[in-house]
C-alpha cells in the first residue's frame, strides 16, 4: 500500500513531519505552524487538521503491515476520552509485555462495543490465549459469547481464558497515559473524525516507540515514522 500525496500544496516531507510533530509531541496544531513558519515553511493549522485526518488513518493502514507480532496473553481496559463535549470509551489493549495489541473508539460501554473490540484486536493479531479484564461486566460477557462460539464452533482448546485481577491490568492503565495527554492538550477533540484519525496517529507513533515495526534495525524512531510514507 503506498500512501498518495498527489494533489497537495506541500511535498510529502513536509506533511509527514508535522504529523510526526503532532502525533509524537504534546504540540498543538498553532505550535507546529509556528515551528514551520520559523523555517520559512508556512500553512495554516487548519490544513494541518485536514491533513491529520486525511492521513492518518492511512499511516495506521500500513503500519499495521508491518507490525510485529504480539504475545497471546493480553490486557484489556477502557478509559474516557473527550469528544465534542461529551466523555466517551476508548477501548485498548496490551499485551503482557506492554505492546500494543488494539484500539477501538465507542460512545456507549456494553457487551455489543465490548464484543466489537475484541473482534477488531482478533482480526488484527489473532485469537489470544488469556484476557485479563477488569470488573466490567460487558467485557465479561463479550468474552463468554466469543467462548460460546468457540464452543459450539467444535474449538474447544482454543477458548479464552478470561482473569479479572486488578494489579494484572496496571501496564495497560498505564499504557493510557500517551493517548490521555494528547486528549489533555488539545482540550478534548470536536469531532469524532478527528479523535479517530488523532488516536490512530498516536498509537502508531507509540507503536513505533515501542518497537513494534518489523524490520526496523538500525532505523531512528522518525525514520521508521517517515517510511510509512515511502
Amino acid at each position: 500500500m503506498t500512501i498518495n500525496f498527489s494533489g497537495r500544496h506541500y511535498p510529502s516531507d513536509i506533511i509527514m513531519m508535522a504529523l510526526r510533530y503532532y502525533f509524537a509531541y504534546k504540540l498543538s496544531y498553532r505550535e507546529i505552524e509556528e515551528i514551520f513558519a520559523e523555517r520559512h515553511i508556512h500553512f495554516d493549522h487548519s490544513t494541518l487538521n485536514r491533513w491529520v485526518i486525511k492521513y492518518a488513518p492511512l499511516l495506521e493502514a500500513v503500519f499495521r503491515k508491518r507490525k510485529c507480532k504480539v504475545a497471546d496473553s493480553w490486557r484489556m481496559d477502557e478509559t474516557y476520552i473527550k469528544v465534542k463535549g461529551k466523555w466517551v470509551y476508548y477501548y485498548r489493549a496490551v499485551d503482557k509485555v506492554g505492546a500494543i495489541i488494539d484500539f477501538y473508539l465507542s460512545e456507549t460501554r456494553n457487551e455489543q462495543d465490548a464484543r466489537a473490540f475484541f473482534d477488531k484486536a482478533i482480526k488484527s493479531s489473532g485469537l489470544p490465549r488469556k484476557v485479563v479484564i477488569d470488573k466490567s461486566g460487558a467485557n465479561a460477557a463479550a468474552l463468554d459469547t466469543l467462548n460460546i462460539h468457540l464452543w459450539l464452533g467444535g474449538y474447544m482448546l482454543c477458548m479464552v481464558e478470561v482473569l479479572a485481577v486488578k494489579y494484572l491490568n496496571n501496564i495497560v492503565e498505564q499504557s493510557h497515559r500517551k493517548v490521555k495527554g494528547k486528549m489533555h492538550q488539545c482540550l478534548g477533540w470536536k469531532s469524532w473524525v478527528g479523535a479517530e484519525s488523532t488516536l490512530a496517529g498516536v498509537e502508531v507513533c507509540d507503536m513505533i516507540k515501542k518497537g513494534q515495526m518489523i524490520n526496523s534495525e538500525g532505523m531512528t524512531l522518525w525514520e521508521q515514522f517517515y517510511s510509512l510514507a515511502a
